[in-house]
């Protein structure tokens, strides 16, 4: 049985027609988020991925005007809410869900998630 990262770990690294990520940024490739996260000293399991596709998802529905930091904040919370919300999503990212996340994902924000507290 194939894994979704060793499914991803064997595309070609050009490919941003990506199935498993309908709205990536065009240009992006899972591949660039490896190695996004590889940067950040990050090894990308499938519960990253989830979270990578989410944020994407997001982005695709809401226009540029519409974006708010404290809205996708708020979005994670609850898609994530059942493994745990945001203690959960800053274990997979411990430099913040909103920012490091979206930065794997190719998305371009000025977020820093300094202000959300301590999940510890």
């Amino acid at each position: 049985m194939t894994t979704l990262i060793q499914t991803l770990m064997e595309m070609e690294r050009g490919d941003s027609g990506n199935p498993m990520f309908p709205h990536a940024p065009d240009g992006w490739t899972p591949h660039l988020g490896h190695m996004a996260a590889k940067a950040d000293g990050l090894l990308l399991t499938e519960e990253h991925w989830a979270v990578v596709a989410a944020l994407q998802d997001y982005f695709a529905r809401h226009g540029v005007r519409e974006r708010n930091m404290r809205e996708l904040h708020d979005a994670l919370e609850e898609r994530f809410h059942a493994s745990g919300g945001m203690r959960y999503l800053y274990q997979l990212f411990p430099g913040g869900p909103v920012a490091q996340g979206c930065r794997i994902a190719g998305l371009h924000v000025n977020a820093v998630d300094r202000g959300f507290g301590s999940v510890m």
